[in-house]
Formats: structure tokens, C-alpha cells, sequence
């Protein structure tokens, strides 16, 4: 019998619907904000503070983009222990606040709900809302993801050619 697995991390059979994750936190400063969008995203409200003053945004702001990797970044540090890592499989993202320079980011996340995959018996479905919030409690992001998380588990071999028979650990 071989157990799949064997990082830390939660795996589907784990995961409870209302059940919340908090990620540590991260500060954003002026020159991450440029670098960012020097690289992927250079429009003027992101690398220029003086032309940005005359922007929708009336000062320096960073991509929406750059929130994004930042809040994945928070995530894949602990901030959503999937075991296996964070697969996404679609979703929603919202930015209804712009993030600034000397903001502190930080994520929680809430499981809104869970589905066993009906073709993958290893795996399930889990639906996550993450919230990126700077210091002033702003909601800077709002990720609503479908996640594929692996289930826990056990792989019996039979003797017969292509069949294998999956012993599952934990609920169903």
C-alpha cells in the first residue's frame, strides 16, 4: 500500500466549509510598486508618483497585478496550507481598492465549499474567498478561486493489469 502525500500541508479531507486561514502580512513600498510595473504592467499611475497625481487614482498605486502575486505569495507562505500546493482551476478576482505605497498587506481566506472530484477520486474541489486587506482594514483584493486539493488518500495495486482501487482516509 503507498500513502500519497507527505508534505505538512491540508489535504481535501481536512479542509471544514467556514473554516478561515490568516496569512502573514507583507508591506508594500514605492519602489516594489515601480519595479513591478517597469516589468509587467507600466502605465503611468504605477511608475510615475508625479503623473499619477493627476490620475483616476490621484497618486502612486500599484498593478492590480502586483496584488495579486503578492497576495499568492502570502498563500503559497502558509497563509492557505494546501497540501500538495495552491491549483487553481478558475474564479473571480476583484480589486475595489487600490493598493499604495507603505501598505501592509495581509490575507484571510474562508473554504465556502467542498466537492469530491466525481471523475478524480484523488482529488476534490474547494471553493476559497480570500481577502486581501491593507493596514486600514481595506479590502485591497477579492479572490473567490477553485481550488484542486488532493485527497488523502492510500493506493492498493491488485493483481489484475490497470486496476488500482483508492482506500480513502479521513471523510468522504
Amino acid at each position: 500500500m503507498t500513502e500519497l502525500g507527505g508534505d505538512n500541508g491540508l489535504y481535501y479531507d481536512d479542509l471544514r466549509i467556514g473554516q478561515r486561514f490568516t496569512s502573514k502580512t507583507h508591506v508594500v513600498d514605492e519602489e516594489q510598486i515601480k519595479a513591478f510595473a517597469r516589468q509587467f504592467d507600466p502605465q503611468p499611475f504605477h511608475l510615475d508618483s508625479e503623473a499619477a497625481k493627476d490620475t483616476l487614482f490621484s497618486g502612486l498605486v500599484g498593478s492590480g497585478w502586483h496584488t495579486a502575486a503578492i497576495t499568492m505569495r502570502l498563500l503559497v507562505e502558509g497563509g492557505l496550507p494546501v497540501a500538495g500546493g495552491i491549483v487553481g482551476a478558475g474564479g473571480e478576482l476583484k480589486w475595489p481598492n487600490p493598493t499604495r505605497p507603505g501598505d501592509t498587506l495581509q490575507v484571510e481566506s474562508e473554504v465556502l465549499d467542498l466537492r469530491p472530484s466525481q471523475s478524480r477520486p484523488d482529488r476534490g474541489v474547494a471553493i476559497v474567498l480570500s481577502l486581501t486587506r491593507n493596514q486600514r482594514n481595506e479590502v485591497v483584493q477579492r479572490l473567490t478561486a477553485k481550488l484542486i486539493v488532493r485527497r488523502r488518500v492510500r493506493i492498493m495495486r491488485r493483481s489484475a493489469p490497470g486496476v488500482i482501487i483508492y482506500l480513502f482516509i479521513g471523510r468522504d
